[in-house]
């Protein structure tokens, strides 16, 4: 017989039923909210039009993948037990949390162009990171630290999710 070393995110991945975009039903679900985004969808809370979401989101799944930089403000909380709850616990996430300057959109985010091509985008990048092989390397969350791939994926489904949530999809 033998054994292989699963870290614990792995080990809650493979035993609950939590939304990830690992699962092909959960990423054709948030696939199907995506389309109901128009840029005319009024927010329920937070500065960002829904354009502006999008181009966030896509930054947001840029630093995940290395091709964006972002300056990186934790600690050792936040790495640990703010990280557990914000991926584990089964709480949507509250409105107002603060992100990053190089992905907010009123700073150093990507600046909309066409909502059509910047939703292509967000779609090709969420292909991109749930290949099978994927061609990159997870780079370091800038609040949680280290996240393994099923980490990674699951914080995707939940920040894509927050977001619709934000527009009411």
């Amino acid at each position: 017989m033998t054994y292989r070393r699963v870290d614990r995110d792995e080990r809650v991945e493979q035993t609950s039923d939590m939304k990830t975009l690992a699962r092909h039903s959960d990423r054709a679900e948030i696939l199907q909210r995506l389309r109901a985004v128009r840029p005319e969808s009024a927010r329920r809370w937070g500065r960002m039009s829904s354009h502006q979401m999008v181009c966030h989101l896509s930054d947001s799944f840029l630093v995940a993948t290395g091709q964006k930089a972002v300056s990186h403000s934790t600690s050792l909380l936040q790495r640990t037990v703010v990280k557990w709850i914000a991926l584990y616990a089964p709480l949507p996430w509250p409105a107002g949390i603060p992100t990053r300057p190089e992905i907010d959109q009123e700073l150093g985010g990507t600046r909309p162009v066409d909502f059509a091509t910047d939703v292509a985008q967000l779609k090709a990048l969420l292909e991109h990171i749930t290949p099978q092989t994927m061609p990159f390397e997870w780079q370091l969350h800038p609040i949680f630290g280290k996240l393994s791939e099923s980490a990674w994926l699951r914080w995707g489904y939940l920040h894509v999710d927050h977001h619709l949530r934000q527009f009411g999809a």
